[in-house]
């Protein structure tokens, strides 16, 4: 006999609502795939970017040579800052600038700052004490150019040429437009941080450079 009409089961109970909250979860993942994607895209050409900055010199006539500092040693410069100053000590001896800003502070129980070992450095190379000026209350490179971009502001200069490692070109002329600076970008081809630090640094930057250009470089 037929069952009765109370007991039939009907076996498409529910299902339109499930569809619905399959569908609702398959855009939701679409969307997440979807960011993935764009923040992926977003990175690799960021990257792109620092590798391409740190290989290009457009070094020209500008107001000043800028040099980003790094460890010192008791008024020695280490050697990745050596090699940033001999590269600006090539480029002032070249004529590109008469003024040369030198920055970068101290670590505490440090004797000397990192513009004073600068400065000392480049006076040796033959670069006029007069002709370099100091910045050595920067903690970090937004600090220094923000103080850079004060000093040449008394004088009524703007453009410069930044000299820095090639991994940290990108993100500095960033900063530097960030504060006012017109920059043209001159990395040092002395550098000693090369190979597998060099490569871990430039992922390392590219991500800075991604998320300092939407929150501002001044906050990371």
């Amino acid at each position: 006999m037929p069952a009765p009409i109370d007991d039939v089961v009907d076996v498409d109970d529910g299902a339109p609502g499930e569809r619905v909250v399959a569908r609702r979860r398959l855009r939701w993942w679409h969307a997440v795939l979807a960011a993935v994607l764009i923040f992926v895209a977003y990175y690799l050409v960021t990257l792109i970017q620092v590798v391409a900055a740190g290989r290009s010199d457009d070094a020209r006539p500008a107001d000043a040579i800028v040099v980003l500092g790094a460890a010192q040693y008791d008024g020695r410069p280490s050697p990745q800052l050596a090699a940033r100053l001999d590269h600006v000590a090539d480029l002032w001896h070249d004529g590109i600038a008469p003024w040369v800003v030198v920055t970068g502070g101290n670590q505490p129980g440090d004797r000397f700052t990192e513009a004073e070992a600068s400065q000392r450095y480049l006076v040796d190379r033959g670069i006029p004490d007069e002709a370099v000026l100091a910045e050595d209350g920067g903690a970090d490179t937004y600090e220094s150019l923000e103080s850079v971009a004060e000093l040449l502001a008394e004088r009524g200069l703007d453009e410069v040429v930044l000299v820095t490692d090639p991994y940290h070109s990108y993100r500095s002329k960033l900063t530097a437009e960030q504060v006012g600076l017109t920059v043209h970008l001159s990395p040092t081809p002395y550098s000693v941080v090369t190979g597998w630090t060099s490569a871990r640094r430039h992922l390392v930057e590219a991500g800075g450079v991604a998320v300092g250009r939407i929150v501002g470089f001044d906050r990371l």
